[in-house]
Parts: structure tokens; sequence; C-alpha cells
């Protein structure tokens, strides 16, 4: 008990102080100086959307914006109005997907097709279907990418936290992501750690054509890590960081939905391996399990230091204070979920999104 304790502490010592600061949830305001407008062609790929395809649209078109803006919403065979609601909420090029080829997830097949419908801008916009941006969304992105000169800009958007299962896993799902891509690692030009929020993401045109356009990540199911990947490893500059003002519509009701949405992609992220599987398992269960179950002083340390870290991530979803005591079980939680994800990709439903299995055992 006591070298599991010491480990944890060690572990923590270390996520705290060597890990990018990932966990203080800050939210940089963005350059205020002045920059030339610059045309901006938004490409939402959308499947099933119709509940919030017009909330989306409509406010991009209510943007503070003195540059052109274009809108073009790809109905990804949907299966509802998606398309119809699209274009009743205002000015906007609606595209009818052409058939899903092999090798391509049904997202990117639409932002391909988008994207190609929108060349000409300075830069693209790509978004979700359910993401209603602040008015001042594509001002600051296009000043935050003038400014650093960077090549993809993305905010983590503001996810829903009402329901009790959002309430309980919605801020350690935005934690574990920054622990595994530091915003302040990311914008490090010669750091390798790359990634994005694929939920609103400004990218230059001539940044795609140099990784080969969409094309290049057609078959990524986590399209928006894979794409700022690529982009830093051809030499851009990419950054990602918080907003308050631009949210999600997507609603997780219950803790089922919550563990639906981390199985579709946790196995990909550990490249289909079972080694790393199991190295993930242990290493939740020491890091976040052993503290409550060493009863020494060590265990104590460690946890005062995991709620420590957690307090940022409950403080910025505006929760009390008392969910930072959670995590330990939040962590068990999507361990459950990580583990369902092996078995969804090995009985083949890997991936499984609105009728589409994108990830499975062949």
């Amino acid at each position: 008990m006591l070298f599991l304790g010491a480990l944890s502490l060690i572990i923590w010592l270390y996520l705290l102080l060597g890990r990018g600061l990932f966990w203080r949830f800050a939210v940089e305001p963005p350059p205020q100086r002045p920059v030339a407008p610059r045309s901006v062609h938004v490409v939402i790929p959308a499947r099933d959307e119709a509940e919030s395809i017009g909330h989306t649209v409509r406010s991009l078109l209510a943007q503070d914006y003195d540059g052109p803006l274009r809108i073009f919403v790809v109905d990804d065979h949907s299966r509802d109005r998606t398309a119809d609601v699209a274009r009743a909420a205002g000015d906007v090029k609606v595209i009818s997907a052409a058939p899903l080829p092999e090798g391509w997830t049904g997202k990117l097949w639409a932002v391909s097709q988008g994207v190609q419908a929108a060349a000409g801008a300075d830069f693209l916009l790509l978004t979700d279907a359910d993401i209603v941006h602040s008015t001042d969304s594509v001002r600051s992105l296009v000043a935050r990418a003038e400014a650093g000169s960077f090549d993809l800009v993305s905010y983590m958007v503001m996810l829903k936290c009402e329901t009790l299962a959002e309430r309980a896993l919605i801020p350690a799902f935005v934690f574990f992501f920054f622990l595994l891509y530091p915003p302040a690692w990311i914008a490090r030009r010669h750091h390798k750690t790359a990634g994005a929020a694929g939920g609103c993401m400004l990218v230059r045109p001539a940044a795609l054509e140099r990784i080969g356009g969409i094309a290049s990540i057609r078959g990524e199911l986590i399209d928006d890590c894979a794409l700022a990947a690529r982009v830093k490893a051809s030499g851009g500059a990419i950054w990602l960081g918080l907003t308050r003002g631009t949210r999600s519509l997507r609603s997780y009701a219950a803790f089922g939905d919550v563990s639906n949405m981390i199985s579709r992609t946790a196995f990909t992220q550990l490249n289909h391996s079972v080694w790393l599987l199991m190295g993930t398992v242990l290493g939740l269960l020491v890091t976040y399990v052993a503290p409550l179950v060493c009863w020494n002083w060590l265990g104590l340390a460690a946890f005062v230091l995991m709620t420590m870290a957690y307090l940022p991530a409950v403080r910025f979803y505006r929760l009390s204070p008392l969910w930072a005591f959670a995590l330990p079980l939040v962590a068990t939680f999507y361990l459950g979920a990580t583990v369902q994800s092996a078995i969804r990709y090995w009985s083949g439903r890997g991936g499984e999104w609105k009728g589409r299995v994108q990830d499975a055992l062949k």
C-alpha cells in the first residue's frame, strides 16, 4: 500500500506540474488588435440534425463579423428534414452528399464535399450541426489565427451540463481530453502534441492543400485530432482553447448516452491494441482509484492533489465544488466505457453513429 500510494502521488505531482498545466481551464481572451476582414466559408456536415441545424445556421448568420461569410450545409443522407430546416433558417447553400465511398467515414465524406464547394475563401470554418456560435465566434477565431499566424485554431465549445449524467461526467470528459492534449503543448510549434475539437475548427485552405486535403484523413474516426496532427506535422501552427460563448446543443440525458459517446472512439484512441487497453485500465486504477484504497498519508496526499487538479474543470462548468471529490468514481465509469469500446469493436459494432458502423474488427 505504501508503494501504491507513493506511485499515485508521483503521478499526480507530474500531472499538476509537468503536463502543461492542462488542468487550469483558463479562457484566453482573443487578440484585440484590428485585422483586415477575411472571407470565411463555413462547412457544416449534417446527418439527422433537424432539431439543431436551424439554431446552428441562425447563429452563424447573426455573426458580428465584417468580412464575407458564406454557409455550406452538406446533408449526409439524413432520414429527417435536416435539409429543409437548414434552407428555412436563412441564406445557406445546401448540398446533398454523394453515395459514401469505401474507406471514408460519413462525416469526412460530407466535409470533403463541403470544402470542395466552399473553395476560394481565406479561411474555412468546420463546425458541427449542433453548435450554437456566439456572435463574436468567427471574429475571435480569425483574430486568433491572424495574430498568431496559426494554420488551425479550434475552440472546445461549452458542452451541455444540465442532467445528472452531464454534471457527473461532462467536466471530466473535457478534463481527460486536455490531459491527453494539453493546449499549452499544442500551441508550441516544436512540440509534437497536436489536437483540436471538431465542433469548431478554423483552418487555412492552404494548410489543407499541403496535407492532401480531407482525403488524407478520410478513414479517421477521431478526425479532429487527426487533422490537427497532419497540419502540425506539415509545418503548420495550431491552437486549441476554451470558450464559454459557443456551445453544444447535444444532450446526454442518461449515463448510457455518455457511455455510448465515449465507447464510440475510446478503443480507436488506443489503436485497437489489447496491450494499450490493459495498460490504460491499470493506469486509471493506479491514478484515480488507488488514492482511495491506500489508507496512508501518501494516498491522502494523492487524493488531495487529484481533487485540486479537477476543481477548475468543475468550476468552469459552474457546478458545486463537491463534484471534484467524485473524480475517482467518474474515472471508473470512463474505464468501463473504454472496455465497452473494445468489446464493441471486436463484436463488429465499433464507431457506431446514427446507423453506421465505422470501426469494427474485420
